[in-house]
């Protein structure tokens, strides 16, 4: 048997991990300086000397390098004291091999990993705290990327092209009811615009219902001659009209609907109480804008207009007492209300005066003219009186005073004529005039004391009464001045 030993894996003791004291020793390797240095030679227990005394870690504080490996069999005697090296492979031998020296594994004080070290656990635990610390940052800044992108599109929208400026909050819509809304709001449901169809053509205008049985009111230049009548009411109904009746002289007109629902009539007020300065309303459809709404004052009242008078004969010629307003009045506001500050009815509107016109809004070339803050509406105690009589019997009358008028007449007041129409006396026989004393020639310069300039101004100082009133005539004869009673009289208008 060979005196050499033999290396038996098997009963080689598990080696233990190495004790984190280890050091590398303090003194030199000698001769293998410079070189690997042999490891330390595995002898028996009863002849192993005294290890060398442990190095002093704080003259040799250097850690042992990563190369250092342990003997291939562990130093006998020292079992659980100092673990033996790790073993480096040894070569396939035969029962009769000799150990080899310079086949031993070295004792390498430069090694690769060192054997004082920390524990920092596992490395594939660190890979994913890493790859989660990575994911985790990449998430965090595409989040804030995405905030912050988000945060400059809306500035850039605020800053640029959808601009929000500051706003008032909504506010109840109610009005105070003597305010222009207020007015408005109260009178629209009941002002309609009317659409009529005649042999001259077609022509808008408005009117403003009088009962739940259907009558409205509307001016008679409206609807004269009318083939059809088609009535719109505020909501946006239409209906077909009939025509009631219509005065010529007085310019009004009344028209009935059948079979409409919830009527809202207006309220008629008292045109003797208007007064200069007054605030009021105007609705109409001016150039067919329906529910159009304009607000003014009142500028003078008992102003003398006549208009019409397309025929020639005077026969088409209004005359009225109107209460002048600037209040825009247009084309198509003819027949509307003119409203006071209770949203009652004071005067329907009926002629504007345009630059260059005759009065009731057209010029000589029949051209419509706008509003230049010169409108005029009959007065509604007039309007009243003749849509009673017209829905009673369809016509009107007018008060007379039996003379016939020299419309020709230049001087101041109204001069009665020499002879009447067709030869006739110019002063009817037992007619009121005749009855008060008036005679051909007299020059009626008042009446109830209120100038007069014309023979026009006259006859609408005298229809603006009724039939059967007392008036006092300031009459002109040969230079001297006569004051005259006389009771109106009673005839068929047209």
């Amino acid at each position: 048997m060979s005196d050499s030993q033999q290396t038996d894996p098997a009963a080689d003791p598990v080696p233990a991990p190495l004790p984190r004291w280890w050091s590398r020793p303090a003194e030199s390797v000698g001769a293998h300086e410079g070189s690997v240095p042999p490891p330390r030679a595995a002898e028996h227990a009863d002849s192993d000397p005294d290890p060398a005394p442990a190095p002093d870690p704080v003259t040799e504080p250097a850690p042992v390098p990563q190369w250092w490996s342990r003997p291939a069999r562990p130093v006998a005697g020292h079992e659980g004291s100092v673990p033996p090296p790790r073993t480096a492979p040894e070569p396939v031998a035969g029962p009769d091999a000799q150990a080899d020296p310079d086949t031993e594994p070295r004792y390498d004080p430069w090694g690769v990993r060192p054997l004082q070290s920390v524990d920092h656990g596992k490395a594939g635990s660190r890979r994913v705290r890493l790859s989660q610390g990575i994911a985790l940052a990449l998430g965090t800044a595409l989040l804030a990327g995405g905030i912050g992108g988000y945060a400059g599109v809306l500035a850039e929208r605020q800053a640029g092209t959808r601009l929000e400026l500051p706003q008032a909050a909504p506010a109840d819509g109610g009005r105070a009811p003597d305010s222009v809304a207020g007015i408005a709001a109260t009178a629209l449901p009941g002002v309609v615009t009317l659409h009529v169809n005649a042999a001259e053509g077609s022509s808008t205008g408005t009117g403003f219902v009088l009962d739940g049985q259907g009558h409205i009111l509307t001016n008679n230049h409206v609807v004269h001659g009318a083939r059809t009548i088609t009535v719109t009411f505020s909501t946006g109904e239409s209906v077909a009209a009939e025509l009631v009746g219509g005065d010529t002289g007085y310019d009004l007109a009344v028209v009935k609907v059948d079979g409409v629902r919830g009527l809202r009539p207006l309220a008629l007020g008292n045109s003797e109480n208007v007064k200069v300065g007054d605030p009021v309303v105007a609705i109409g459809a001016p150039f067919d804008l329906s529910n159009t709404v304009t607000a003014g004052i009142i500028s003078a009242t008992g102003r003398p207009i006549t208009a019409g008078g397309d025929k020639g004969d005077g026969s088409d010629v209004s005359y009225v007492d109107a209460l002048q307003t600037d209040a825009p009045i247009n084309p198509g506001n003819s027949g509307g209300p003119l409203l006071d500050a209770r949203a009652q009815v004071i005067g329907i509107n009926s002629a504007i005066r345009g630059g260059g016109d005759g009065g009731d809004g057209g010029d000589k070339s029949g051209q419509q003219r706008g509003s230049i803050g010169l409108g005029f509406a009959i007065p509604v105690n007039q309007g009243k009186r003749v849509a009673e009589e017209l829905m009673r019997t369809g016509r009107a009358t007018h008060p007379v005073i039996g003379v016939t008028l020299d419309m020709d007449y230049s001087g101041d007041g109204a001069r009665v004529g020499e002879k009447g129409e067709g030869g006739k006396p110019a002063v009817t026989a037992g007619g009121p005039g005749a009855r008060a004393g008036i005679r051909p020639g007299d020059v009626i310069t008042k009446v109830d004391g209120v100038r007069v300039h014309g023979g026009d101004e006259l006859v609408i100082k005298i229809r603006a009464h009724r039939p059967g009133d007392r008036l006092t005539l300031t009459v002109l004869r040969e230079g001297r001045e006569r004051t005259l009673e006389v009771v109106l009289g009673s005839a068929n208008g047209s």
